[in-house]
């Protein structure tokens, strides 16, 4: 089966925030951001003119006023409207959430954002360093990443090696492991690395939590459930941001989209360790119209040449598109 190779000057904050206005979940607070840079290669951003005329308003997630951003057409590009609002670094971004001041991994904002979701921008906190004990081949780990070179822990599963090291929580962007430094690796990457780790043997993690408000500090949570209905947004359509090409308002996702999507998220996981439900929601769109696998795994590996599926992930995606298709979900 042919498969493709796994492979502007800061404004004053004043200018961007809007006074005396709050938000249910909103904290008071305040934390220092420290300067740093990440290097990322990308597609030059489309004319202004190709960009939804939209606004949001967002709010760090640790305590902040409220900031209007638009004008954006990408996860990178919505960080820096954020920073800027901020008056803070891009490179300080981890991720962000939509509509909860929480670290709720159910709420993760991916590919689309709901025209009236509220963006809280969650950014880097304390530091650490653990040594972890590989007892067994799997960690019990699922990684995502945050669209600007930041990998962190979307999961931990119950009762799993990385469960016992309490240190390590659901939101911390892996930094390095074994003294290696892995920003701008993508999500696959880290997993695999990780994956690979030799069994019977200690390992170091460098972490990045995000940052807190006091009534942020509470029992560590596992990360999202699998089983949940993630479904973001309002009723009045959503923003999709695309890692190639402009951003487009569309129509609230079909329920076949939102069946399929979830099914091929948790495929992604059980495969590759990673769940990303913007690239599930472009597999779906790639393999909605294909007549058969052939043709899906062509369509693939033009579309996500970066990416080398196993054969036997491709069938089961286009089964789940095929299922979603059937109303058999």
């Amino acid at each position: 089966m042919p498969l493709g190779p796994w492979r502007k000057k800061n404004k004053s904050t004043k200018e961007h925030l809007v006074d005396n206005e709050e938000v249910s979940g909103g904290h008071a607070g305040a934390g220092s951001a420290g300067k740093s840079a990440v290097n990322g290669a990308g597609l030059p951003p489309p004319p202004t003119d190709l960009r939804p005329k939209l606004v949001f308003h967002t709010q760090l997630a640790h305590g902040s006023p409220t900031g209007r951003i638009e004008g954006f057409t990408n996860v990178k590009e919505l960080y820096g409207k954020i920073a800027e609002a901020f008056n803070i670094s891009p490179p300080e971004m981890l991720f962000c959430t939509l509509n909860t001041h929480k670290i709720d991994m159910d709420k993760l904002l991916g590919g689309q954002i709901g025209l009236e979701d509220f963006i809280f921008a969650h950014i880097k906190g304390t530091k650490k360093e653990v040594e972890v004990y590989k007892s067994e081949d799997a960690l019990g780990l699922t990684i995502t990443d945050n669209g600007a070179g930041y990998a962190f822990i979307k999961r931990i599963k119950e009762g799993s090696v990385v469960d016992r090291v309490k240190v390590i929580s659901v939101g911390d962007h892996i930094e390095c492991i074994n003294g290696h430094n892995i920003v701008g690796t993508r999500h696959y990457e880290v997993a695999r690395m990780l994956k690979e780790l030799p069994r019977d043997k200690s390992f170091t993690l460098k972490l990045v939590e995000p940052m807190k408000a006091f009534e942020m500090l509470e029992p560590r949570s596992k990360g999202a459930k699998p089983a949940s209905d993630n479904k973001i947004g309002t009723g009045r359509g959503t923003l999709r941001l695309r890692a190639k090409g402009p951003a487009t308002v569309e129509e609230e996702p079909t329920e076949f989209e939102e069946k399929a999507v979830k099914k091929v998220d948790d495929l992604l996981e059980s495969y590759m360790g990673i769940r990303d439900t913007e690239l599930a929601a472009t597999m779906v769109e790639v393999g909605r119209d294909k007549k058969n696998p052939d043709e899906f795994a062509m369509a693939l590996d033009e579309t996500l040449g970066d990416f080398a599926f196993p054969d036997e992930f491709v069938f089961d995606v286009w089964g789940a598109i095929g299922d979603a298709k059937q109303g058999r979900f």
